[in-house]
């Protein structure tokens, strides 16, 4: 009964990027775009994603957030 963003679990690598309407979509960017939430969110296009470039406001907040990953709690 999984399904979405975390694929299908049933070791069926063909059916790992099944749309909340059913259908699998063959590419990374297609698949995420149906699982957008609202407008506000930007469509992905057909290039690779560069959040910094996009989302340059943020910049501080991802690295703050990945210090932690890199930090003694996950070593």
């Amino acid at each position: 009964q999984v399904r979405g963003l975390c694929g299908t679990y049933n070791w069926n690598q063909q059916d790992e990027f099944t749309t909340p309407a059913g259908d699998v979509e063959t590419g990374v960017t297609a698949f995420a775009n149906k699982y957008r939430a609202s407008g506000d969110c930007p469509a992905l296009g057909p290039l690779p994603l560069e959040p910094c470039d996009a989302f340059a406001g943020r910049r501080e907040l991802a690295e703050a957030a990945c210090a932690v990953l890199h930090g003694p709690a996950f070593q």
